[in-house]
């Protein structure tokens, strides 16, 4: 069986790189610039020695396939702790180079290590990922119902096929070939697991050699509009025609967003949104869509017109 699952864990193992090099970055700099400053107090040392510049492989442990669809931080961290000690030890063997003092502490006290990361990855979270995880969690979720009605109207091989340019799904058998490495793995029956990422970057990352099911962690897409964002739509126009209220609720369905969000980021009630949302799907300008309980809405292509043409647009 395929299915989707969304890793708050694999965000924060990936958004390392573009702390290290946010030049190979640009549509995460707008990110990078506010969250660098919030990770002054935190030593994410060990972090950096694990994901590595170039980063050629990710040790395994580190970002463990979730095992449930939407875990939180919390519960992944849990999962990571549990690792066995030769797990690791064979994990920390790939990575190339000279090993750090803490990566070979981590070799040689494996559990007692395994918990100070833990606390490493919490720490780091909080700062530089905590305030932007519900608009990164909402992208993600969209991306989830998207592949899914991808999945449900073309099959396994259409979802599969379009996915990547370098992943091809021929009858039982899947091929990834990634930049420095390429394999096959067959699936026999076990389906894949696809893992929808913000700060993954322009390709995929595979994990064929984890019990269970391959893994596949692919490209969200428009990742660059979470960070497209004023407080409020710059243009006068659009609130004269269509109130303030209605006009900022458009601004801000850039990224698909669930009604309880938008209450929070506007100050207004579920109620009230509930109710402006309804009169801009009623004009053919926000359309909903259903992602697990949630209901999220976005811009209709006819409301993305509407902005861009009142100068609401952000920059």
């Amino acid at each position: 069986m395929t299915r989707f699952a969304i890793s708050p864990l694999w965000e924060v193992i990936a958004s390392v790189r573009i702390i290290n090099q946010p030049q190979l970055f640009p549509e995460h700099l707008p990110w990078y610039e506010r969250a660098r400053p919030r990770l002054a107090g935190v030593d994410w040392r060990l972090l950096a020695d694990l994901v590595q510049i170039p980063t050629l492989v990710i040790p395994t442990f580190v970002c463990t396939p979730p095992a449930t669809s939407q875990p939180t931080l919390d519960v992944e961290l849990a999962t990571l702790v549990t690792t066995p000690p030769e797990a690791v030890r064979a994990s920390l063997d790939i990575l190339p180079g000279p090993r750090s003092s803490r990566l070979t502490a981590m070799h040689t006290e494996p559990v007692a290590e395994l918990a100070r990361l833990a606390e490493t990855i919490r720490a780091y979270a909080d700062a530089a990922i905590g305030p932007y995880w519900p608009r990164m969690r909402t992208l993600l979720e969209r991306e989830v119902l998207l592949g899914a009605q991808r999945m449900a109207s073309d099959g396994v091989h259409g979802l599969l096929n379009h996915l990547d340019p370098y992943v091809r799904l021929e009858a039982d058998t899947l091929r990834v070939d990634h930049i420095v490495l390429a394999g096959t793995v067959r699936l026999d029956g076990r389906g894949l697991l696809l893992v929808p990422s913000v700060f993954g970057g322009p390709r995929v990352w595979s994990n064929f050699g984890s019990p269970g099911q391959p893994v596949l962690r692919y490209p969200a897409r428009a990742v660059a509009t979470l960070w497209e964002r004023d407080p409020a739509p710059r243009g006068q126009g659009l609130a004269r025609v269509l109130g303030r209220t209605r006009a900022t609720l458009l601004h801000e369905l850039a990224v698909p967003t669930s009604t309880l969000e938008l209450a929070g980021r506007c100050g207004l009630t579920p109620g009230t949104v509930s109710q402006h949302l309804g009169a801009l799907r009623d004009a053919g300008l926000v359309g909903a869509h259903r992602a697990g309980r949630f209901v999220l809405y976005a811009r209709t292509t006819a409301g993305e017109a509407v902005v861009n043409a009142s100068g609401a647009a952000t920059a």
